[in-house]
């Protein structure tokens, strides 16, 4: 198994849409009647969920027909989000399939599937033209990826000139050993968790 699809396997659910469904339904919800915000506590599970994501979102300055790139999209919460809250045409790319999947259907259900498109891949590689993107984000993305240079370089690339880009990641503020598995990865082989320097750095990098 490559590393790849060893960082997609620790994410990997097996029947994700059904269990949204049946959580749907005991809320008296259904995939004819439900909205981003209803969907919100179960696509949105990064630390300080929807509201995390408006005070993050926010400071990118995203408007109306803008192109965004969520990088490591999940679910495509933050990417509907967006969508629906900035009017913006967002593309998310995530390495998980199931992820990627499930949430193309939930963007079919909340009615988003014009303005928001999800694709598996990797963010090392990124299946887009150069300058494509006027806005970048990624939530809670980094700890799975070691080599945050390459990384950077390839957001460089698919950025237009004078674009944004946020980063909301979990970071190292002190020494000492995790304890695994955490929430990200279930052994140190995935986990590569480093602090705001290590993010400078490899943002300035050449």
């Amino acid at each position: 198994m490559t590393l790849n699809e060893q960082i997609a396997a620790h994410y990997r659910h097996g029947d994700l849409l059904q269990a949204i469904e049946d959580g749907l339904s005991n809320l008296g919800l259904g995939p004819n009647r439900v909205t981003v915000d209803d969907l919100g506590p179960v696509d949105e599970f990064h630390i300080g969920g929807r509201i995390a994501s408006t005070h993050f979102l926010d400071q990118l300055d995203i408007n109306a027909g803008m192109t965004v790139l969520d990088i490591g999209c999940g679910l495509g919460g933050g990417a509907r989000f967006a969508a629906a809250t900035y009017e913006a045409q967002v593309t998310g790319i995530d390495l998980t399939p199931e992820y990627v999947e499930t949430g193309q259907v939930l963007c079919d259900w909340v009615g988003l599937s014009d303005r928001v498109s999800l694709r598996q891949g990797s963010a090392l590689s990124m299946p887009f033209p150069d300058r494509e993107f006027q806005r970048a984000y990624m939530m809670h993305v980094g700890m799975n990826i070691d080599a945050k240079e390459a990384l950077f370089a390839e957001v460089h690339r698919v950025l237009d000139s004078g674009a944004r880009f946020g980063i909301y990641d979990i970071m190292r503020t002190g020494e000492g050993d995790l304890a695994y598995p955490v929430p990200w990865a279930g052994s140190r082989d995935t986990s590569w968790l480093t602090g705001p320097e290590g993010y400078r750095k490899a943002l300035e990098a050449d």
